[in-house]
């Protein structure tokens, strides 16, 4: 099995496969309650992520799409972290798809000068949780997220990171 990773930015001709990438993780791996109805941003990721100074990033093995991760600028130097998901067969450090899906994003927030970074997720992903905190992300409480914070009505777990000139990659 070929093993090169490539990341690149992915667009609305890669919306089918982004969704179906994305429910079967939810839905059929972690029997997550969720629909295409609950994540409408799917089908225009050029609007709901590329506008505005976010990305969405695919990871490829050839033209197999095995893993996504996005990011939403919320002005105020801060970003959201969304949609970070990796076919179970392309997880681990082996391969490392997470990590370079994370440091692809993080150089692109060191770029744009983004230094808050947040996440929400859900409690039943605890790989993702532990992922998260390896590289340096905190819980944080609903409360004290930022106003300009775009929540999820699924999410019922933060985390953010604040980069600076010596933590940026």
């Amino acid at each position: 099995m070929e093993n090169t990773i490539t990341i690149k930015p992915i667009y609305n001709d890669y919306c089918d496969k982004i969704i179906d990438l994305i429910l079967s993780i939810q839905q059929k791996e972690f029997g997550l309650a969720i629909t295409i109805n609950q994540q409408l941003d799917l089908l225009d990721v050029k609007t709901n992520y590329h506008a505005g100074g976010g990305n969405f990033w695919g990871a490829f093995i050839g033209d197999n799409l095995i893993g996504t991760i996005a990011m939403i600028n919320c002005g105020h130097n801060s970003a959201c972290i969304r949609k970070m998901f990796v076919k179970k067969e392309y997880r681990g450090k082996e391969l490392g798809t997470a990590q370079q899906l994370l440091n692809t994003l993080l150089q692109y927030c060191s770029e744009k000068e983004i230094t808050g970074i947040y996440l929400g997720t859900v409690h039943q992903l605890k790989a993702a949780h532990r992922f998260y905190e390896r590289n340096g992300f905190t819980p944080i409480a609903l409360t004290d997220l930022p106003p300009y914070f775009p929540l999820m009505v699924t999410d019922n777990m933060f985390y953010q990171l604040h980069l600076d000139k010596q933590t940026a990659l």
